[in-house]
């Protein structure tokens, strides 16, 4: 400890001898630190509330697609006149205007279901990073006579 001297402005401490020696510490020289890596930390936590909200948004509209394909077909199914007018309304009813990519296909095959197929575009919560690409949901019941 000879020899150290102690520079105008800094507080230094000096520590026990313990099983590591002696030690001395300045204190008071990171002052900014903390805010340095807050302000490096912030926009990646961002990004990432993005990318989250992002996946969350996914999620909502592949659930309103098959919800609005279950409902259509189910409509569509149940009409006694025009089952196609039915499932459309009953489908479109379902899914708020601003996903919706185009009327929704309905029909009776063969076998006697009746199916559906809706089409929405995925809501971007950044537009121009994935364009909205659309998604397409499915469902059939059985026709009831």
């Amino acid at each position: 400890m000879r020899g150290v001297r102690p520079v105008r402005g800094v507080r230094v401490r000096r520590i026990r001898a313990g099983s590591r020696g002696s030690r001395i510490r300045a204190c008071g020289q990171d002052r900014g630190q903390t805010v340095i890596e807050f302000i490096g930390v912030v926009p990646l936590i961002l990004l990432l509330l993005v990318a989250l909200w992002q996946c969350a948004l996914v999620g909502y509209a592949f659930v309103l697609v098959g919800n609005a394909a279950d409902e259509g077909a189910r409509a569509g199914a149940a009409a006694q006149g025009d089952g196609a007018a039915a499932c459309e309304t009953a489908a479109l009813h379902e899914v708020p205007s601003s996903l919706q990519a185009g009327p929704p296909a309905c029909g009776a095959d063969g076998a006697g279901m009746y199916g559906a197929k809706v089409t929405l575009k995925i809501p971007i919560l950044i537009p121009g990073v994935l364009n909205g690409f659309p998604i397409e949901g499915t469902a059939a019941h059985v026709k009831e006579r």
